[in-house]
């Protein structure tokens, strides 16, 4: 009867535990750990790029166009609500027939009423050497106006991919009469 009894209870225990391990909530878990190495992640590195933006919104191919403002935009010292959607060529130099590699795409908006910043999200989509492929994705404030300005790089993918850091941008040249410009990207990047 013991021995029944024995058996009984590791039969029973051993369902259990089945059970417990095969139950849905287990098998749909929202999240886990993982250690980097699992992703094929190495050693950490940083990285710095250098390269010129041009974003030029006049003539008959512009790289920037507005998409969107407000009923006061038109009003506002700032262009307050003015949202424009580019894609702008990255240059290694800062002539408009510099060696192209990447684009700035994405919006920027006039977010301010007191000062021309803008709110900038964008992706630098890289199309050169082993970058080609791989984006930054940049989302933070340009005072345009300011001699230098940092905005984070919030993420990337390929190359970039977990990465952050930070851009720092300076205006090269700037057409008031046009409002044409190029400007002097430094990225400093940590990524895999």
């Amino acid at each position: 009867m013991a021995k029944l009894l024995i058996l009984f209870t590791i039969f029973f225990s051993t369902i259990a535990a089945v059970a417990a391990s095969g139950s849905s909530e287990e098998s749909h878990r929202f999240s886990r750990n993982l250690s980097p190495e699992s992703m094929g992640l190495k050693e950490e590195k940083l990285s710095h790029l250098h390269f010129y933006f041009h974003d030029i919104i006049s003539g008959p191919k512009p790289t920037a166009v507005r998409v969107a403002e407000a009923a006061m935009t038109n009003m506002s010292a700032t262009v307050f609500g003015a949202v424009f959607m580019m894609d702008d060529p990255l240059t290694v130099g800062p002539e408009p027939s510099s060696k192209l590699v990447g684009r700035a795409q994405g919006i920027y908006a006039s977010a301010s009423q007191e000062e021309m910043g803008l709110l900038m999200v964008l992706n630098f989509a890289f199309m050169e050497g082993k970058y080609n492929g791989s984006t930054l994705s940049v989302l933070g404030r340009n005072t345009i106006f300011s001699k230098v300005r940092e905005m984070p790089i919030v993420g990337g993918s390929g190359l970039f991919r977990f990465a952050r850091g930070y851009a720092q941008a300076r205006t090269h040249t700037f057409n008031l009469k046009t409002g044409d410009a190029v400007v002097e990207y430094n990225v400093y990047v940590f990524h895999y």
